[in-house]
């Protein structure tokens, strides 16, 4: 993703020209233009950063072009002011403030500085977004959906029908629920096999792989992985957290050969399951190591939860700081209004370095452990972004636990990194680097 030094020169003079060319868009034909209507997201001057992105989001709804400030006072936005905006700011508590055009062509002046570490994206269009969650209840709440919730941000659920019928195209992002997509039931068999939810979860995960025509459920969960993996081929984006990180690219790795125990399918697990793994099948991750007990509640060496032995309270990840005006992207997926993150536990906590492909970018880690918390990539025309860890406002998140009050919360900086993503296929596409 990064861009020669070469090119500096060239590169630096396409860049001012844009600038230039938006300032003389205000000032052509000596007419004042409309108002703008800033939003700033940095921790002084933002009471709720996560509604924020909800009104940036309506905002591309109604039609309106949005400006994302990267790197400018923690990612701001800014748009051409309009009353339904400046009403929905008001409704949802979230600050701005109404700027002249002046002031607007010093801020672009600022940001064009090629010392200033900062630039402007134009959003476009409201991302079209997707959830792949299982119907009913489960006995835990999923980051993404209340996140969205809160941030007032529309989105579909949807499951292995959609995917299996070739609908994921119609989506622009999609989030995996905490989903075990290696067919063993998040290996949770061992402590709540006896419970009503874990039983009803196997009784409709075995009809729908029966309504598929899929023998184990392992196969339907590796179907399903492959339909996602040509959504992500095709140009969209995918947000993953938690489980669905490490399952998602083992059950890709696991195309060949069997890695489920009798109690997840009947049978035991294939002879040499572990070497006929294939690497190359799955986004993030190589070399890693299979748990092939049935009790242990982990899938792979992949997660760092088993290993990590850090105290809660100094518990916290690092966001990695990108130039907006070479690296947009992974700046995009980053703004906060810090870099110091706390962090915050689950089945998949964070991932082992060691483990991680050579083209993985990492966004965020904790360099005690050699552990990255945040990670990034591209696959075909799309990309891919994994996040570990269950809810980041609560720690060590436990099933049966109450749902996290997100109006407890509103500038949590754990939860914006998931808002980035939703905003992400909002950008003017740039042709990609070679």
């Amino acid at each position: 993703m990064h861009l020669n030094n070469v090119n500096y020169v060239s590169i630096m003079f396409n860049r001012l020209s844009k600038y230039l060319s938006i300032a003389l868009l205000f000032l052509s034909s000596g007419q004042v233009m409309a108002a703008k209507l800033f939003i700033p997201m940095d921790a002084d001057n933002q009471s709720n950063h996560l509604k924020a992105y909800g009104v940036a989001y309506a905002a591309l709804k109604d039609g309106l072009e949005v400006d994302w400030m990267l790197n400018y006072q923690g990612g701001s936005f800014c748009m051409n002011d309009a009353d339904e905006i400046e009403r929905l700011c008001k409704i949802r508590g979230v600050n701005y403030e109404i700027i002249s055009d002046a002031k607007y062509l010093g801020i672009i002046e600022k940001i064009a500085n090629p010392d200033y570490n900062a630039d402007i994206i134009k959003l476009e269009k409201a991302p079209k977004i997707a959830v792949y969650t299982p119907p009913g209840k489960q006995p835990w709440d999923d980051a993404v959906t209340m996140v969205l919730t809160y941030a007032e941000i529309p989105y579909d659920k949807i499951y292995d029908d959609i995917a299996l019928e070739d609908k994921l195209p119609e989506y622009d992002w999609l989030h995996l629920h905490h989903e075990d997509f290696s067919g063993q039931y998040g290996k949770f068999w061992a402590q709540y096999q006896n419970t009503t939810w874990f039983q009803e979860e196997v009784k409709n995960s075995e009809a729908m792989a029966k309504k598929h025509g899929f023998k184990k459920v392992s196969q339907l969960k590796l179907a399903v992985a492959q339909k996602i993996q040509a959504f992500v081929a095709g140009g969209g984006y995918l947000f993953a957290m938690c489980s669905a990180t490490d399952t998602y690219d083992i059950a890709l790795s696991a195309l060949n050969t069997d890695i489920c125990d009798v109690p997840f399918d009947g049978d035991p697990i294939a002879p040499n399951a572990q070497q006929k793994l294939d690497y190359t099948q799955a986004f993030a991750f190589k070399d890693f190591k299979i748990s092939t007990n049935p009790y242990e509640y982990e899938f792979s060496d992949i997660d760092n939860t088993h290993y990590r032995q850090v105290n809660p309270d100094v518990d916290y990840f690092t966001l990695f700081t990108f130039s907006a005006k070479f690296d947009p992207v992974p700046t995009m997926l980053c703004q906060n209004h810090t870099t110091t993150v706390k962090g915050f536990m689950g089945q998949t906590t964070a991932f082992r370095k060691d483990v991680l492909k050579t083209s993985v970018l990492v966004m965020g880690d904790y360099k005690p452990k050699n552990e990255a918390r945040y990670i990034h990539g591209e696959f075909g025309k799309g990309t891919w972004t994994f996040y570990g860890g269950h809810d980041p406002e609560d720690y060590e998140h436990q099933i049966g636990d109450p749902p996290t009050d997100l109006s407890l919360h509103p500038t949590s900086p754990g939860y914006r990194l998931i808002l980035n993503n939703v905003l992400f296929p909002a950008a003017r596409k740039k042709p990609r680097k070679t």
